[in-house]
């Protein structure tokens, strides 16, 4: 940085003169930077209004244009503690009929009250594994048989932590005084069951399960023949879940049954000669829902657009400087930036071609074709009920939103409450149809508006290719004038420096003139 000492021989404050000869080119610096500032903050506005339309476009719209967004239905059912339903979109309409024969179980072992005060207790103290004999017994899960074997110096945790290893769910419970052993998933392919191995090891291996409570009869497993004998385990065996639907029978190794798009959980098994009905039809409040969502976020977004684009001009304000910042507190210089930036897209041409073609394609009319068979004049907007208040009715910025039956103020809209609903249970498919032909005309009108081209990229409504060229440029304006501005102050500095030097050597001969005379 060059250091200037200026002004010792004329007295001048040379570098406030300086700066105010400086100031006009100055001035031209600091322009360029407040329209490099500007431009940012319209990138800024343009990228957040473009999220805005995209959210729209993907997430609202698109799904508008096909018929699983109105594939909406629900099922009645007589005996809701029997079974719960969730319907889906491919159910045929009608009534159904159901009976539970069975429900489905997990197998599940109770072991026999053992005496233990850890589960950290050596199965020799059972009298179990004597001179180093194994003890072992086998467990078969599903189709899969394996062997257990263990030693004295093993604890009941360790039995349970082997059951856990082939697949099962098992506790010794300390409390009780039982293992409990159970299978991770309901059904009888997914049951277990327990035995002694076969052989010579055959009386050691029950005489094992007798003593760790594990031991049952294979025959009367629950023991519902004869006296429940001290020790013995209970076990209840794996089993699936049936059903009758319509009279054709299903099981399942769960509760829960996927039948032609309805996912039945039955909770309890009927009575005999009880049936449940099971009455599917068109969730019309569902489709009435989607359709609003729709209208919601239109308006959100027409709303939006309308308002940047009338906006109030901000064309008195520009950007602070620095110096300019200082002299003012933070929400002064808040509430200045924010005038401009609400400003920004105010009468802008790309804004309004959008905003125009969103606001043409809501006005148009469609033949609803249902089946192949035109159902009649053009339907458009109203006749579902679906209106703009108006243009003298309807508050700032929101005259281009519109409102579904009795959902305004409006006492013209209220007095016909309801008529989307009636449509859509009276006739839905034109409904449907006419609301997707609407859907794929916007999308098709956005698709096209947020094509790619040299100037912008792909799913953008602006030029944002184009307006970041501009932005980028600015930078060497401003160099470029920064440059020209040194230039100009070096100038005039060398300028007054020459100055100086010769006032110095002026000062210099004036002395030594008037040393001559004493």
């Amino acid at each position: 940085m060059t250091i200037r000492i200026t002004g010792m021989n004329s007295g001048l404050d040379t570098e406030a003169i300086i700066t105010e000869l400086a100031s006009a080119r100055s001035m031209k610096v600091e322009n360029i930077k407040k329209d490099q500032t500007k431009l940012s903050w319209k990138i800024d506005a343009w990228k957040e209004l473009n999220k805005k339309i995209y959210d729209f476009y993907s997430d609202v719209l698109s799904d508008m244009r096909f018929d699983y967004a109105y594939s909406k239905k629900t099922t009645k059912v007589s005996d809701p503690d029997v079974v719960s339903v969730v319907t889906g979109g491919n159910v045929v309409n009608g009534t159904q009929t159901l009976k539970v024969n069975k429900i489905a179980k997990t197998a599940y072992l109770t072991g026999g009250k053992i005496e233990a005060q850890t589960d950290e207790k050596l199965l020799a103290n059972f009298g179990l594994g004597e001179n180093g004999e194994p003890i072992k017994f086998k467990v078969k899960v599903g189709d899969e048989e394996k062997e257990l074997s263990f030693t004295g110096n093993q604890t009941l945790k360790d039995v349970a932590d082997a059951f856990k290893e082939v697949g099962l769910d098992a506790n010794f419970d300390l409390t009780s005084g039982r293992f409990f052993i159970s299978s991770k998933k309901s059904g009888a392919e997914n049951s277990f069951t327990l035995s002694a191995v076969e052989g010579d090891g055959k009386e050691a291996s029950e005489k094992a399960l007798k003593a760790l409570g594990l031991y049952y009869d294979p025959d009367d497993p629950m023991m519902e023949n004869g006296d429940k004998k001290e020790g013995q385990a209970t076990m209840i065996f794996g089993s699936d879940a049936e059903i009758e639907l319509n009279g054709a029978l299903f099981t399942s190794s769960s509760n829960t049954f996927e039948i032609n798009g309805l996912t039945l959980t039955v909770n309890k098994e009927t009575k005999d000669g009880e049936i449940v009905t099971l009455n599917t039809q068109q969730d019309t409040d569902a489709i009435y829902d989607t359709i609003k969502n729709f209208f919601v976020k239109y308006n959100e977004l027409i709303n939006e657009m309308d308002k940047l684009y009338n906006a109030e001009s901000a064309s008195k304000y520009e950007p602070l400087t620095k110096e300019e910042k200082e002299a003012l507190s933070d929400d002064e210089v808040e509430e200045w930036e924010k005038k401009i930036k609400e400003s920004l897209l105010r009468r802008d041409g790309t804004l309004s071609s959008v905003s125009s073609v969103m606001k043409e394609v809501m006005l148009s009319t469609f033949v609803t074709d249902i089946n192949g068979k035109n159902e009649g004049n053009n339907k458009y907007l109203s006749y579902f009920g679906i209106e703009t208040l108006g243009y003298f009715k309807a508050k700032d910025n929101e005259k281009s939103a519109y409102h579904i039956d009795g959902d305004s103020d409006d006492s013209n809209v209220k007095n016909n409450p309801d008529k989307l609903k009636k449509a859509i249970a009276n006739e839905p498919e034109t409904v449907i149809e006419f609301f997707k032909k609407l859907s794929n005309n916007l999308y098709d009108k956005l698709t096209e508006k947020m094509a790619r081209t040299d100037y912008s990229s792909a799913f953008t409504i602006y030029n944002d290719k184009q307006m970041d060229i501009e932005l980028k440029s600015y930078d060497s304006k401003i160099a470029k004038e920064q440059d020209k501005l040194n230039d100009y102050i070096d100038r005039w500095y060398k300028k007054f420096s020459q100055m100086e030097v010769a006032l110095s050597k002026l000062n210099s001969q004036e002395s030594s003139i008037s040393s001559l005379f004493g």
